[in-house]
């Protein structure tokens, strides 16, 4: 009768994103009682490894981590002539140093912080033309945040509002000015889309009567041909 194995019955599996049949090759090299055929059998394996977890690469600390890992594997126990020396067991047990976050809070949490960052930058920007496109960038970076928060209604009055106290009164803008800007943008596109539709439509009939003309031609030609023949 075959005999089942489960997870709950075998031993702890140190590092999983190896497997356990990685597992079991480290504690077979751990057994062999030659150093050589230890090391031997260990750079093959760092060769497997690798193949295994394909985001170490050879080159600065990876290559050392993935020996880290081996001789973790083994409970440190591993006796081998490594480029590496055996890590100290007290540097897996050193707890992440704490992040530091951002303190504060967000004066409009639907703008979020970076938002406030590039107002800080634009105010402290010198130049009057690159200063006046930052503001209307950041007015449409708010005005699509805005958006994406209330769905229902978009006040460019309020948007400019919030950028002006945001800014501590530094940055203005006006909409109607936006607004404006836009209307000419649209009409002058509309013009260009009607002007290059005029000239496709003239060229194509420049196109016809021309091929209108070489077909008259033809016909008069051959018929002056056929009148000569008789």
């Amino acid at each position: 009768m075959m005999k089942h194995e489960y997870n709950t019955d075998k031993s702890h599996l140190i590092l999983k994103e190896y497997g356990r049949n990685v597992q079991k090759l480290v504690e077979y090299i751990a057994s062999l009682t030659d150093k050589e055929d230890r090391t031997r059998y260990s750079h093959i394996l760092i060769s497997l490894m690798k193949q295994l977890n394909p985001s170490v690469r050879e080159h600065n600390d990876n290559a050392q981590r993935i020996w880290d890992h081996l001789y973790l594997m083994s409970g440190f126990k591993l006796d081998i002539s490594g480029p590496y020396p055996v890590p100290e067991t007290s540097i897996f047990d050193k707890k992440p140093k704490r992040m530091k976050y951002n303190v504060g809070e967000i004066t409009y949490k639907h703008y979020g912080r970076n938002v406030e960052i590039l107002i800080r930058r634009a105010v402290q920007l010198v130049d009057k033309d690159e200063k006046q496109q930052a503001i209307i960038f950041i007015f449409k970076l708010m005005k699509t945040f805005y958006t994406t928060w209330n769905k229902e209604t978009v006040d460019d009055e309020i948007i400019a509002k919030h950028l002006n106290e945001l800014s501590k009164g530094e940055l203005t803008i006006d909409p109607r000015s936006l607004r404006n800007e836009y209307s000419e943008r649209s009409n002058r596109e509309t013009r260009d889309r009607d002007k290059d539709r005029d000239y496709d439509r003239n060229r194509g009939d420049r196109d016809r009567n021309r091929n209108s003309n070489n077909n008259n031609n033809r016909k008069r030609n051959q018929n002056n041909k056929d009148r000569r023949r008789k």
